[in-house]
């Protein structure tokens, strides 16, 4: 109970620092318990910097434009707490830890971190709510702080109605452990996934038994096209969004002052067992009512928002209004710089409209999968309202420049938020920005060119920049200009020089060490955690190179049974490595009895193509397994030989093309370079060529 006393009231401290204007620190002063020598003001890198003065000035310049003066969010951000338990750590079912709230409460010591930029560290300290919370007296509830997501529970007439149940088994587990222990036991009834990302579902078997939603005794109740999208967005390119997931989350960071902060819509991700029960009730129609336990919901379905597939929920019962992640503590990302298809800031703006009009105008509450609930009408109203705005501002100023002759690689320079906007909390960008966010807007309409011939079919860097080096004189003339543009502040253009160099010789380590210094203060001086990461990795790697191994797998036996065979076999041709395959031509019939499907493969200029439903008349081969058994082989647990031995596979014909299939695969690792000379110390482990790669949670890679 003291441990539980003394957490609240460095919260609460916490609180009141951040929502005054931060005062400016030397530089060394902040503190943390995650790392050691951050008590002491010491950067966990040796090599790394601490905030210049400029970065301070312009620290404390940007605090004054800030609205700290509007203390809401603070409020709301405590009002309803219940109990946090007595433990920060929970551990992942495999003995490693899965969720460590502990390694984030340097965040609740009350300082002001001047390596953290002033509206980022309130975002922080807003996102270290941690417990059990009410959200409507004796109907809803949400635990906080157990993962990147929120969990939520509505209390039935017999049951809880579990909305989103986080990202992993354990955290899930231990957040209906807390309610049912604080509330009293009952039993979940049903599981909403709001969407597609794996944050909102991958915890469902810490909540549910599957055998209890087959048998219909649990609704699963999720918006049309979850389960395609659920796996769909990762599959093709997940290798590389698994390695470009390590920048934008700072994956392989501390929690520091100097490291990672926060996450924006959460301080992290959870990194457990992940599991998918498919859903069995589909939510098809743009509005649609469903009664469960005795709890009516509305459902509006908002695809091509914050997800492919996403929906919200209106509460008549309780005038609550659940906004999935379309509305949060945050303007999102609207193109994710993981990797995925730019999202529709327009469409974006215009579900939140229908939903203003159609639930806000009765709404006493509003509450989300992340960040915190928001309560009374008028304050509803206003942050649907800010939102809404942000993002057509965003997609509409970003068009009118566009249209204006301003191009990709000019808009982040040019589009600014309308200082209207700017001064409310809700219109900042934590997990998007308002640079790359812009970027990704004009993308979206006209693509990646800019328009002038000399960039339509560039050079690689590392072509260009030998060229770029001859012409500024040499590697030495480079280094003394970023030197002196790094000693007067002028960080982007450092690197504008600086990068040139690295690619051109990557292994000048002094070159990489005066880049990473100057990425180094473009990160202190980011709002968005998403860049600050972003700078902050490159750094880190710039000095230090990769560390070997791979990342801790998310793939499971519930994503791979989801994945359709076709997603595979689509996965399969982006495997192959086509300069080997020169030459080569066969067909191959796939048959699995157990769910009836049939394939047609065929390989010919050097391209692998498959249909479903066709067979070849006279194909190469024909390969006969069950579909449950070829799951085996897609998790590398199997191989088709053997299950030839035990009987569960046949091939008839020329076993030749399958072999030559298989010498084609390429076995992906997430450890490729980015940065030149940053190669991985140690070699990736083996895999499997017919493995599906690690698939994992879209805006993040785990822990």
């Amino acid at each position: 109970m003291k441990s539980r006393v003394r957490s609240r009231t460095a919260f609460a401290l916490a609180l009141m620092v951040a929502t005054a204007a931060p005062p400016v620190v030397a530089a060394g002063d902040g503190s943390g318990t995650a790392n050691p020598g951050a008590e002491k003001g010491q950067h966990f890198d040796p090599k790394g910097t601490l905030p210049s003065k400029f970065t301070i000035e312009l620290r404390k310049g940007i605090s004054a434009t800030l609205p700290f003066e509007d203390k809401r969010d603070f409020d709301e951000a405590k009002k309803g707490f219940i109990a946090e338990p007595p433990y920060k750590k929970i551990m992942a079912d495999a003995g490693h830890v899965a969720w460590d709230m502990g390694s984030y409460q340097w965040l609740l010591a009350g300082k002001d971190f001047q390596s953290i930029h002033p509206s980022l560290q309130r975002q922080a300290v807003l996102n270290m709510a941690y417990g059990l919370y009410e959200v409507v007296p004796g109907r809803i509830y949400q635990v906080r702080g157990f993962d990147l997501a929120n969990i939520s529970f509505i209390k039935g007439d017999t049951g809880w109605i579990v909305f989103d149940p986080l990202t992993a088994k354990e955290t899930a587990r231990a957040a209906l452990e807390l309610i049912n222990e604080k509330l009293g036991k009952r039993p979940v009834v049903g599981v909403v996934y709001s969407h597609s990302h794996i944050d909102h579902f991958g915890g469902v078997r810490g909540v549910v038994d599957e055998a209890d939603v087959a048998s219909g005794k649990v609704k699963i109740i999720a918006p049309e096209g979850f389960l395609h999208e659920a796996i769909s967005e990762n599959v093709f390119s997940g290798n590389a969004m698994s390695r470009r997931t390590q920048y934008s989350y700072a994956v392989l960071l501390p929690r520091d002052p100097h490291g990672h902060a926060d996450q924006s819509i959460g301080k992290n991700v959870a990194n457990g067992n992940v599991g998918l029960i498919p859903p069995n009730l589909i939510i098809s129609k743009d509005f649609e009512e469903v009664t469960l336990d005795g709890v009516k919901m509305v459902f509006q379905n908002t695809p091509d928002t914050e997800a492919p597939v996403e929906m919200n929920t209106w509460f008549p019962q309780f005038k609550a209004f659940w906004a999935a992640e379309n509305i949060t503590g945050t303007i999102h990302n609207v193109y994710t710089p993981r990797g995925a298809p730019v999202r529709n800031a327009l469409n974006w703006s215009k579900q939140i409209n229908n939903a203003l009009w159609k639930f806000g105008q009765e709404a006493e509450v509003m509450f989300a999968s992340h960040s915190w609930p928001r309560w009374g009408n008028a304050r509803i109203q206003e942050v649907m309202r800010v939102q809404r705005d942000t993002y057509a501002n965003l997609n509409n100023q970003s068009l009118h420049y566009a249209n204006l002759g301003v191009t990709v690689n000019e808009i982040q320079n040019v589009y600014k938020l309308p200082d209207s906007l700017w001064k409310q909390w809700p219109a900042h960008s934590y997990h998007g920005s308002e640079q790359h966010n812009s970027r990704g807007v004009i993308n979206r309409f006209l693509g990646y060119w800019d328009g002038n011939p000399a960039t339509i079919v560039p050079l690689s860097p590392k072509d260009s920049a030998p060229l770029y080096v001859e012409m500024m004189g040499g590697s030495g003339k480079i280094m003394a200009k970023g030197k002196q543009l790094i000693a007067q502040g002028k960080y982007r253009e450092a690197t504008e020089i600086l990068n040139r160099l690295v690619f051109a010789e990557p292994r000048n380590q002094p070159a990489k060490d005066l880049l990473a210094d100057a990425f180094e203060q473009l990160g202190y001086q980011k709002e968005s955690p998403t860049l600050r990461n972003i700078y902050l990795q490159g750094a880190y790697e710039l000095r230090n190179g990769l560390p070997g191994g791979n990342p801790v797998r998310t793939t499971g036996p519930d994503v791979i049974r989801a994945m359709s065979t076709e997603q595979w076999l689509d996965f399969l041709g982006i495997s192959m490595d086509p300069r080997k395959a020169e030459g080569m031509r066969f067909t191959i019939n796939l048959v699995t009895p157990d769910n009836g499907e049939k394939y047609l493969i065929e390989l010919s200029n050097a391209t692998l193509t498959n249909i479903k439903g066709e067979q070849a008349a006279k194909p190469d081969l024909t390969i006969t397994l069950n579909r449950s058994d070829l799951n085996q082989v897609m998790m590398g647990a199997s191989t088709f030989d053997d299950l030839i031995k035990a009987g569960k596979a046949k091939f008839e014909g020329d076993r030749k093309p399958f072999d030559q299939l298989r010498s084609l695969m390429v076995v992906f690792h997430p450890n490729f370079e980015i940065l030149p000379g940053t190669a991985p110390k140690v070699p990736s482990a083996g895999g499997k060529p017919f493995e599906v790669p690690e698939l994992l949670p879209p805006n993040s890679a785990g822990d």
